[in-house]
């Protein structure tokens, strides 16, 4: 007889993954360390995932939602192809760039718009980041946290990832204050990763704090994500510029 496996087990397989590779990191997460974590024996966790390659790369492939769990007939999860995994991140990553306000700003013509135009533009700039970044949270920090150990996942993250990140935004603010619209406080390159750091940090790092919540003044919560936007937004947004503007929402 063929032993099903309800959706809401694989889902939890995958979130106990998670957790346990951001936490431990690739090479020293073992199976057991999950089957621990879900309260299972081993060999029911090898029912979910072939190995420890197809476990992480599950977890990588269907966090956040991304993509809908495969039927439980379909199990256990295959190993990934070789370049599979990353090749996953960067079409991803590739999706999410033509829509980014930050895209579309860097193809307006290069003429100024003056401040409080700039401020707005800069306010969605940021809220849009951080909103993209909120949405797939989960699949960053296993990516952010496991990279280095993975030199073809590696390439993708730190180049097509954080390093066009951090280019395009350094693009977009050495225009804007060329054209005068913006007052940056430092170099282009350290405005840009600081506001990019500040996106991933509030919108991904404070979610997997190990620090008490009761240690913390104001917890973040899975609820305060339009709230940390529009103040990030209007906190970069009025310090780069004079010109009054209101919150973006």
């Amino acid at each position: 007889m063929v032993r099903t496996i309800p959706p809401d087990r694989l889902r939890a397989a995958l979130d106990a993954a998670a957790l346990v590779f951001i936490a431990h990191g690739y090479r020293r997460t073992q199976m057991q360390d999950v089957a621990e974590a879900l309260g299972l024996a081993k060999g029911t966790l090898y029912g979910y995932a072939q190995s420890k390659e197809a476990l992480f790369a599950g977890a990588v492939r269907f966090a956040d939602d991304a993509e809908p769990l495969p039927d439980p007939s379909k199990l256990p999860l295959p190993a990934p192809a070789a370049g599979e995994l990353a090749a996953l991140v960067a079409s991803r990553l590739a999706a999410e760039v033509p829509d980014m306000a930050l895209t579309r700003a860097l193809a307006k013509p290069d003429r100024p718009i003056g401040q409080s135009a700039a401020a707005e533009e800069l306010a969605a700039i940021v809220a849009d980041l951080y909103r993209r970044l909120a949405r797939n949270r989960t699949a960053i920090k296993l990516v952010d946290r496991c990279a280095p150990e993975l030199p073809e996942l590696a390439e993708v993250w730190l180049n097509t990832a954080r390093g066009a990140q951090m280019s395009g935004m350094e693009a977009y603010l050495s225009r804007r204050q060329a054209s005068g619209d913006l007052l940056l406080p430092g170099p282009a390159p350290l405005v840009a990763r600081t506001v990019v750091e500040l996106c991933v940090l509030w919108a991904v790092h404070c979610r997997f704090d190990p620090t008490p919540q009761a240690t913390i003044a104001s917890p973040v919560t899975a609820t305060d994500d339009e709230e940390v936007a529009a103040t990030l937004a209007t906190l970069l947004a009025r310090g780069m510029t004079t010109a009054p503007h209101k919150n973006i929402h």
